[in-house]
């Protein structure tokens, strides 16, 4: 496993973070959202090990890399290194790549010599200065030849796989896709097929994204509940999430092939599931959707309710995504003599987009190892519209987990994992 977020980059140290409820936000300015800057410079020390024979294309490949994509870069090569592959190991064909996304943005600097090429100074009518205006009539005449020919390609969507497979010499299969925060559930289950069907002996699944872009920040100023001190998921008080980004990986692989080889296995993944649902009337069908979910990933793994150890949730700290997760999570775990406990990971950094379901699934496969949980932090009291158990420091972690994750559009996937 390996990630790029406000959290230590090693995973020892990241557990030692978690375990004492500690939280990794900081204030820009006054009056601003709270925002998370992932650890992570972009610099080839960010990206672990490397092999000296790929320093040479990761350099070249960095010119065309935007922050999501450089953090999905370093990420897999944690995961790489933690998981004891080296280069050209394994047969080619057999290890494959499947990476989740947010859409990713063009920053405004890239566009910026061709907007003022299209651009004219024209008198002001308030004042007696002028005002540049833009004509976009001259963008495909003068604009665009101010573009670097490269530009689109720091920004595709399919880059983060593209550039692990090159970089790694991985030519199985290889799939990128774009479900924002729902798509580490469909990334890893994807990569379980794969496996489960013989087409891959190893897979890098990952996800990885940022908030903290530019337009995607002004975007969400403008339309998101966000928080004005700290992210509190499932509080009474919660007021909104935090905005930050990140990245994280995990190297899937066939149970035989794992032990022959002498690897490490933190964790195994049993099962996973997909669900979405809207229409044109606006009805919000995120409860039904993830208790759907739920159902199903259960119902594939053969375990009850009973015999699930925690829930790693969602978690955002809104007030009507929290509330709508917690009716789902205690319409199927509501028949336990016991609540489940609950963690919510983005009370440590926020929301990650993308980036957020891989990392917040590592926390809780660190937390299985351990056999503890991690307290959430700023967690006090939880909210009326919250029945649910929210996890304590030190309380049991259990031998299995489910791992929820939703996207604004109420798409829906989930995982279950098991020790």
């Amino acid at each position: 496993m390996g990630q790029v977020s406000p959290l230590p980059p090693m995973l020892d140290q990241c557990w030692g973070f978690l375990s004492t409820g500690a939280e990794a936000v900081q204030t820009c300015a006054t009056d601003a959202p709270i925002l998370v800057p992932a650890l992570f410079d972009g610099d080839n020390g960010d990206f672990c090990d490397v092999d000296p024979t790929q320093i040479k294309v990761l350099r070249k490949s960095l010119k065309v890399m935007s922050r999501e994509i450089q953090m999905a870069v370093a990420a897999s090569s944690r995961a790489i290194a933690n998981a004891g592959i080296s280069f050209g190991q394994f047969p080619e064909s057999r290890v494959g790549v499947s990476f989740g996304s947010d859409y990713i943005l063009t920053t405004p600097d890239e566009c910026l010599d061709g907007i003022l090429a299209c651009s004219s100074h024209i008198p002001s009518l308030m004042s007696h200065d002028s005002r540049l205006a833009f004509d976009f009539t001259r963008w495909a005449k003068d604009g665009m030849s101010k573009m670097s020919p490269l530009w689109q390609l720091k920004y595709l969507p399919n880059m983060p796989a593209s550039h692990i497979a090159i970089l790694n010499g991985f030519h199985g299969p290889s799939n990128s896709m774009t479900l924002r925060e729902a798509s580490i559930g469909a990334v890893v289950g994807e990569s379980l097929s794969i496996i489960e069907s013989g087409r891959a002996d190893i897979m890098l699944a990952g996800t990885t994204g940022s908030r903290l872009q530019p337009i995607k920040l002004i975007q969400a100023i403008q339309q998101e509940e966000l928080a004005t001190e700290y992210c509190r998921p499932f509080d009474r008080d919660r007021d909104g999430t935090v905005l930050g980004e990140g990245a994280g990986a995990l190297v899937l692989e066939e149970r035989e092939h794992a032990v022959k080889r002498g690897a490490t296995i933190y964790a195994e993944v049993v099962a996973a599931s997909y669900r979405c649902r809207f229409d044109r009337s606006g009805t919000d069908y995120r409860r039904e959707t993830i208790g759907q979910a739920l159902r199903d990933v259960l119902r594939k793994g053969g375990r009850r309710p009973e015999q699930i150890g925690h829930v790693s949730a969602h978690g955002l700290g809104n007030r009507r995504s929290d509330a709508t997760e917690a009716q789902a999570i205690t319409d199927v775990f509501g028949c336990r003599n016991e609540p489940i406990p609950v963690c919510a990971a983005k009370g440590f950094f926020g929301n990650l987009g993308a980036g957020a379901g891989a990392v917040e699934l590592i926390a809780s496969v660190l937390a299985l190892g351990k056999r503890t949980l991690f307290p959430t932090p700023h967690h006090e009291v939880a909210g009326p519209d919250c029945p649910i158990h929210i996890a304590t420091a030190e309380e049991p972690s259990g031998d299995s987990f489910v791992k929820i994750a939703v996207n604004p559009q109420g798409q829906t996937s989930a995982l279950l994992v098991v020790r």
